[in-house]
């Protein structure tokens, strides 16, 4: 079997693709257990559910509002870490900080709310 020029660089191309986005798919992967112990440590499932509204938007809300923006897991991240104003049940009060300061933790648990 002959194979040119033209097929060689096809092939590398196409394991350079697939390569990229293997890589980039296990760099999102989620780890559900440590976001859900770390969402139950910093109190969150007070406010949040996966598919419920409680006092908060459910995770699927949330997901739903950030899904396709390149800018989501920044503003998630600062709005987990800074403790913004937000309206609850007509009042406004203080975003509960999520109780780490693990970088790696903080975007796994973004991560988590972004994949409900």
């Amino acid at each position: 079997m002959k194979i040119n020029l033209q097929s060689s660089l096809s092939i590398a191309t196409l394991a350079i693709g697939l390569c990229g986005i293997l890589t980039n798919a296990s760099a999102q992967a989620v780890d559900v257990a440590a976001a859900e112990a770390q969402l139950k440590d910093s109190k969150c499932t007070k406010c949040h559910a996966v598919s419920s509204k409680k006092d908060g938007p459910s995770m699927k809300e949330i997901a739903a509002k950030y899904k396709g923006k390149a800018d989501a897991e920044a503003k998630l991240i600062k709005h987990i870490t800074t403790g913004p104003k937000v309206k609850v049940d007509g009042f406004e009060e203080e975003h509960a900080i999520i109780k780490t300061k693990d970088t790696a933790a903080i975007k796994n648990v973004v991560a988590y709310f972004l994949t409900r």
